[in-house]
């Protein structure tokens, strides 16, 4: 008899410091999308995609009870580009909205509960095919939220570095910085590679539950 097959253990802090960087997107392959046109040319690039890597960033909050505005910026990547909108442009934000709310686009990241509700209360929308990979790997038996970090250790024995310097920084600024495209670029591109690294196809992955309706009291 077959003895069933054994799942890896997560690595530590400690073993993922260790790892070879990972690689991801460069400049050059970031497209920043912050005009009308920039828009339309976006949308046409990944109207003809199934999937995409996505995630959203939001202008960090300091004060108690602060609410966010955000989410400020939204990431979509494929398996060789990245495109990065920034919502203070019209267009860009119906552009969003309409890959948003598009079925016929999965879109794969890790920890989105807070961003579809960011996204709900920002762009009215409710977000469609959307998958928390974070549910994949519950699915094969890990307790414990697997992040992006961990699944590019665990799929690829790679070190995905997250800078905390752009992670605080001002995603709600007109201009972004290099380190700022580079992170939201490959925030989407990492979840991405993880899809695709774990054998998975769009088609067979489940979407995001949509939230339950708070009930009207009689």
């Amino acid at each position: 008899m077959t003895a069933p097959a054994t799942r890896p253990p997560l690595p530590s802090r400690e073993e993922i410091a260790a790892l070879p960087e990972f690689e991801g997107l460069e400049l050059r392959d970031i497209d920043l999308v912050s005009t009308a046109l920039d828009a339309e040319r976006a949308l046409a690039d990944l109207g003809a995609l199934d999937v995409v890597g996505f995630d959203t960033e939001s202008k960090p909050t300091f004060l108690k009870n602060e609410v966010s505005s955000g989410p400020h910026v939204v990431q979509f990547a494929s398996a060789d580009r990245a495109w990065v909108f920034q919502l203070h442009d019209p267009a860009c934000r119906a552009a969003v909205a309409h890959l948003l709310e598009s079925s016929a686009l999965t879109k794969v990241g890790f920890g989105l509960d807070g961003d579809r509700t960011q996204i709900r209360n920002t762009l009215g929308i409710e977000p469609q095919a959307v998958v928390d990979l974070d549910t994949v790997f519950r699915r094969r038996g890990y307790k414990n939220s697997v992040g992006v970090k961990t699944a590019i250790a665990l799929v690829f024995e790679r070190r995905f570095s997250k800078s905390r310097k752009q992670t605080t920084s001002n995603w709600a600024s007109r201009q972004l910085s290099e380190g700022q495209l580079r992170y939201a670029a490959n925030d989407a591109y990492a979840a991405l590679r993880v899809m695709q690294g774990l054998g998975l196809e769009a088609r067979s992955l489940t979407p995001m539950p949509a939230p339950k309706q708070a009930r009207t009291p009689p």
